[in-house]
């Protein structure tokens, strides 16, 4: 039983990075290979704030989304005046410079050795430590964000980055600031993917590097694929699925937990050949 809250509780704190990444990839047509990047932001500032600074959960959340949301403009500002494709390279070493700062900064995050202990968050004065009572808080602020991204397509702001996505010249042609609407939207995704951050480093009580590298942004791409980019309902069973379905291997006895890690990232690789290849508009495709 321990153990499935504990796949719930990491599937509610993906499902808000997919959902985040979704704004950009989904909506406007942005896509920066860098959104781990964001997660771990938001983790790190969080843990220092109430580490350091005596912050309690929920400032230490909204401050994090802040910071992230501010860092995410050194990408979006510069990044999103440029053609797509140099967006994509310059969202790339985003990543990785960003990832080994928090590799190398020894003094203000430990490096590699990680941030532990951790404190559990405190909810009007009730201290949330048992995975159901963590599973019940996140759920409701995965619902949370869930709900803020479907207020966002439904509006005049998120109509017009589907329209960005789809023509950009065409929504130009009208007189919207095309660049304005992507560096809002990119700042706006970068502050809901660290509350995934936040979430995460409170659970586990402990974040490192490790957490946040190249790899999880290419995992949050895959359940966007899989799942079906542009659709909420899509990338939340694409999440689910690609979360959960790893974990199946380690019930097989005769396999070395060895070559668990190895054989997950194989299975991704397989799913994102195959429905880039036979189906790209994923499990439940975007309708027009």
């Amino acid at each position: 039983m321990e153990y499935l809250l504990h796949i719930a509780i990491i599937i509610l704190i993906n499902i808000i990075l997919s959902v985040s990444f979704n704004i950009l990839m989904g909506y406007a047509g942005i896509f920066a290979l860098c959104h781990a990047i964001f997660y771990g932001i938001g983790a790190y500032a969080s843990t220092l704030l109430m580490i350091h600074w005596g912050f309690s959960f929920i400032p230490a959340l909204l401050c994090a989304m802040v910071i992230t949301a501010l860092f995410s403009l050194i990408i979006a500002v510069p990044g999103l005046r440029i053609h797509w494709d140099y967006m994509v390279i310059f969202a790339f070493s985003f990543q990785m410079i960003l990832y080994h700062v928090m590799l190398n900064w020894i003094d203000l995050t430990r490096g590699p050795q990680g941030i532990p202990g951790i404190p559990a968050p405190i909810i009007f004065g009730f201290t949330v430590e048992s995975k159901i009572s963590i599973l019940l808080l996140y759920l409701v602020i995965s619902s949370a964000v869930v709900y803020l991204a479907k207020k966002i397509e439904s509006s005049p702001f998120g109509l017009v980055l589907k329209g960005i996505k789809n023509d950009e010249l065409a929504v130009k042609s009208i007189g919207k600031n095309v660049t304005r609407h992507k560096i809002i939207a990119f700042a706006f995704a970068a502050a809901l993917a660290s509350v995934s951050g936040t979430l995460i480093s409170v659970y586990v009580s402990y974040i490192s590097p490790a957490y946040f590298d190249l790899n999880m942004s290419v995992f949050i791409l895959i359940c966007l694929v899989f799942g079906g980019i542009g659709k909420i309902q899509g990338v939340i069973l694409g999440t689910i699925g690609l979360t959960a379905l790893p974990e199946l291997l380690r019930f097989i006895p005769s396999l070395p937990s060895t070559m668990l890690g190895g054989i997950r990232d194989l299975i991704y690789a397989v799913v994102l050949l195959f429905f880039m290849l036979y189906r790209p508009q994923g499990i439940v495709p975007e309708t027009k």
